[in-house]
């Protein structure tokens, strides 16, 4: 039985299912019995705390009755209350009680850290922190007795969040921290170490000024209601900010591990090895042996940057490439305009990755093979400096490769005493993960030849183990050996490699232990790519609510689902079992609608906050349910369901050009457009343009005429659901060519269409400013553009405001005013780096050191050139790489250095390492400057600036 304090009082037992303890008082007395569990409380503490200063008459004959009808609500069988002559005493074992348990397990990282082992550290306080449901004693709050306890467990969990916050940045986690630091700080701004480690996290990427700002902010706090200043350690870390101390780059995170990891030395030390000396090596192996844990060791034990790319939620290979931008935090474009046709996210990988030192770590490649070996071929014959780690049940098969075979752990030989046979890894696996379930679980006389009968009857190894051993719970260990051999036995003639026979018996055999909702759980959430949030998992499911809450318990509490970060998995092996099972009882197609209906609803409630001021959480939303959203787009267009299809691409757009994914995003809209035909179904116009444009946006093959979707926007009479439509129509139809009679004419248009949405008429106004702009009504222009900035503000979405602040900005240098130009291109770079898009802050580099190159500031132009140049080629952008040479080309001509500004023009006109070489419009303007400092050598003069 477990006691729940963490949260609302539970009781729950071994079989997932909860205890009704009954009212307010009753859970009240639990409480204050499971803070001192297995300890006498005196009475006289019992009665202040359940009715304070002025307890009734009677109050100890209360007091007992209260005790009475606690021991009838609990189990029968279960000796809980004692009477001691001091007071009254919970039989409980304290591990039993989740307060305890995190307490321990706290401590436990806060020691790993204290040691340095980061890693572990982070896995088991990441463990303490799952075991909370809400504030402390949630149900309970305003008995006497509980408020000091509640806030010390209150104050012991925000102590080991920091920790493992910590253990996050020394891991070089610090992107995914942000938003939570933020958080913290603004719930507690007080608390120093939260302010000092974001302020850490926001220098380690580069974003000094935010950080400063921080330190400001914490300093005006303090003053105003401590009167005090910051402490000596917050005042260090703003001096290593200040001396760019905390810019040092970090092993980026890998996976966190809630379990200790067991044996594998000889491995670990053989693929660090094979690292040393070859460029590719693959962990294989059958399903279960632990291949993605030994690779996730072996990458936090090496130094350098690592990068680890999760290929299991995939269900195209064409989608690999793209799984490891997003790894890496690539784009395929900028924020501000779309991907040259043709760009393949193959020639970006290649280029960002060409001088880089870097271990990728490609998991679960099996079910993408071909693939998988494609890339990693492609990524090691153009990236000299990058490695790569991949595991799958087979070879990649290329030349080259180093193979690091994985199967069963170490076995203890026959005879070995209890006291040695947990030496072995295979049974210390088994031990540690029966003491999971079993806290007072150890390997004895009595019970070894039991246990080593386990081990070696799965072969050791480590799934097969753990879920045997999670049996524990339920059963003793003589009754697991026992129907193990009895599973293994009925197992024993069927046609398959010796291993993956194991794996499966023991798996089918905890399937057979499963009640009904455990089993409907299992199979339904089979229909998840990547894992799934409580809502999501519960709303496709479609069990009542306590009943699939008690369902999915049972399911982590017997191994066969894992709850990291918030979201639910299954490990590959379990999860192809429990989709055999979901086909057998004839639910998949009805759980792919039912996850197509989820996904289609989560992608335009995401759609419309990314117009708002959540744009950022919605972002990393949206992020970790792509997998599912592609998922649900492909299922949708292999079912031929067309709403749903076009429907999630409609809904999916906005979210695709502010990530980057116009490529991913172009090949899935052209999937749906062959399902659509040539022409657009009835009620879904709107959907149907919105699939061109995106297929467009890369080049996808035979498309429908643009020309014929722009007729949709000329035909609507209201604001489209998708408003980033009007967007992609704009962009593809380019600036007005027209004079200002034509841009009258799209401006009225546009104002048709605003209605009363904000954010449609900030676009509205954007839209008009960048149209005045090239046919040169200055003044108009700026007039729409500040509307648009306001619109944009008022919002709250920092693409608009990034975009218009860019506009404003060239503007600004058009006119001559180049003070208020670097003013709009430093704020526009802020929020691209918000949004982080590299691509477009060395966009607005090159473009902010056009403005200085010709407001005759070379020093500063050569460094902002500088600057894109490393950001360009940071993330594979050749285009911008060209652009950026040509900016340090022009500060080299001015400087009088013809030479090096020819060196310079002849490398951007070279091209990358893929063969993708610039743009026309650059490529011309390139051409056209080596031709002027052709003139210039013959003349013997650099021009001035003014002809630059």
């Amino acid at each position: 039985m477990r006691f729940r304090i963490l949260g609302p009082t539970q009781v729950v037992l071994a079989d997932g299912r909860e205890v009704p303890v009954g009212g307010p008082r009753l859970r009240a007395l639990l409480a204050l019995l499971l803070l001192d569990a297995g300890r006498v409380v005196p009475a006289e503490r019992l009665i202040d705390g359940l009715y304070g200063e002025h307890p009734p008459r009677g109050a100890a004959n209360a007091l007992q009755s209260q005790v009475s009808r606690l021991r009838q609500a609990l189990p029968a069988a279960y000796d809980s209350v004692e009477f001691h002559p001091a007071g009254y005493r919970l039989t409980v074992d304290p591990d039993d009680v989740d307060a305890y348990r995190f307490e321990r397990l706290a401590e436990t990282g806060r020691r790993a850290l204290a040691h340095g082992d980061r890693p572990h550290a982070a896995a088991v306080l990441r463990e303490a922190l799952a075991l909370w449901r809400g504030p402390a004693l949630a149900d309970v709050a305003g008995v006497a007795g509980v408020a000091a306890p509640a806030a010390r467990l209150d104050e012991l969990r925000l102590a080991a969040i920091e920790d493992r916050v910590e253990a996050d940045l020394a891991l070089g986690a610090h992107g995914p921290l942000i938003a939570e630091l933020r958080e913290l700080v603004a719930a507690h701004p007080l608390r120093e170490r939260s302010r000092g480690q974001l302020m850490r996290a926001l220098a380690a990427l580069g974003r000094s000024a935010e950080a400063l700002a921080e330190f400001e902010e914490a300093r005006q706090t303090l003053a105003e209601q401590l009167g005090t200043g910051p402490s000596a350690e917050l005042a260090e870390i703003h001096l290593a900010v200040l001396r760019h101390e905390e810019r040092a780059a970090s092993k980026p995170a890998l996976p966190g591990q809630l379990t200790t990891f067991v044996g594998r030395v000889d491995e670990l030390k053989r693929v660090g090895e094979l690292l040393g000396e070859r460029r590719l090596v693959t962990l294989t192996g059958p399903g279960g042996a632990g291949k993605t844990r030994v690779a996730i060791e072996a990458a936090a034990g090496l130094d350098g940057e690592v990068c680890f790319v999760e290929l299991a939620g995939l269900t195209d290979g064409s989608d690999v490439p793209q799984a490891v931008l997003s790894a890496l935090g690539l784009r395929d474009a900028g924020l501000r305009a779309p991907a040259e046709p043709g760009r393949q996210a193959t020639d970006r990988l290649v280029e960002a990755l060409a001088d880089r030192r870097l271990l990728l770590v490609l998991d679960n490649c099996e079910h993408v093979i071909a693939d998988a070996a494609r890339l990693a071929a492609r990524l090691l014959s153009g990236c000299p400096a990058l490695r790569v780690l991949a595991t799958s049940r087979e070879p990649l098969g290329l030349a080259g490769e180093a193979l690091c075979p994985l199967s069963g752990l170490p076995l203890p030989p026959p005879g070995v005493s209890a006291l040695d046979a947990d030496d072995y890894p295979a049974v210390g696996l088994f031990a540690q993960r029966a003491a999971d379930v079993v806290p007072d679980f150890t390997v004895t006389p009595a019970n070894v030849e039991l246990v080593l009968r386990i081990c070696r009857t799965l072969d050791g190894l480590p799934l097969a183990i753990e879920l045997a051993a999670a049996r524990l719970r339920a059963l003793p260990v003589a009754e697991v050996a026992a129907q193990l051999d009895d599973r293994m036995l009925s197992m024993s003639s069927r046609a398959a490699a010796p291993r993956h026979r194991t794996l499966r018996a023991v798996v089918e055999w905890s399937w057979d232990l499963l009640d009904d909702a455990e089993r409907r759980v299992a199979r339904r959430l089979t229909v998840f790519a990547g894992g799934a949030t409580l809502d999501a998992a519960g709303q496709v499911c479609g069990l009542p609510g306590t009943e699939f809450v008690d369902a999915l318990t049972g399911l982590v509490d017997k191994s066969f689902v894992e709850m990291t970060g918030g979201r639910y998995r299954m490990l590959e092996t379990v999860r192809a079992f429990c989709a055999e099972r979901l086909a057998e009882a004839g639910e998949a197609d009805q759980l792919r609608r039912a996850h197509t209906t989820y996904f289609l609803e989560f992608a335009w409630t995401g759609s419309d906050h990314l117009r708002r001021a959540e744009q950022l959480h919605w972002l990393r939303r949206l992020d970790a349910e792509r997998d599912n959203l592609h998922a649900a787009l492909r299922r949708a267009t292999a079912a031929g369901d067309a709403p749903e299809a076009a429907g999630l691409v409609a809904a999916l757009s906005f979210y695709w050009w502010l990530r980057g994914m116009r490529g991913e995003g172009a090949r899935l809209a052209a999937n749906v457009l062959d399902l659509l035909g040539t022409e657009a179904p009835p009620r879904l116009s709107e959907e149907y343009a919105l699939c061109v444009y995106n297929a467009s946006l890369a080049g996808s093959g035979h498309l429908p005429s643009l020309g014929t979707q722009h007729a949709v926007i000329r035909s609507l009479d209201r604001p489209p659901r998708q408003p980033f439509l009007l967007y992609l129509s704009g962009i593809s139809t380019g600036p007005p060519s027209g004079g200002a009679e034509h841009v009258d004419e799209l401006m009225g248009e546009l104002r048709r269409l605003v209605g009363r949405d904000a954010w449609i008429s900030a676009l509205g106004a954007m839209g008009s400013g960048s149209a005045l702009m090239w046919s040169g009504q200055w003044d108009r222009a700026r007039a729409a553009l500040a509307t648009a900035l306001d619109g944009f503000r008022s919002t709250g979405d920092r693409w608009g405001t990034m975009i218009t602040l860019g506009a404003l900005g060239e503007l600004a240098a058009w006119l001559g005013d180049p003070g208020t130009a670097d003013a709009h291109m430093d704020q526009a770079m802020g929020l691209a780096e918000e949004l982080g898009s590299i691509v477009d802050q060395a966009d607005m580099l090159r473009t902010r050191g056009e403005i200085r190159l010709r407001a005759g500031d070379l020093t500063a132009a050569c460094d902002d050139f500088t600057r894109a140049l490393l950001l360009a080629q940071r993330s594979g952008a050749p285009e911008f790489v060209a652009a950026a040479r040509l900016g340090l080309a022009q500060v080299a001509r001015q400087r009088g250095d013809l030479v090096e500004a020819r060196r310079l023009c002849d490398e951007a006109l070279a091209g990358g390492l893929t063969g993708w070489y610039v743009g026309e419009a650059t490529r011309s303007e390139i051409v056209l400057f080596i031709e002027q400092i052709t003139e210039a050598e013959k003349a013997g003069v650099p021009p001035s600036a003014d002809g630059a």
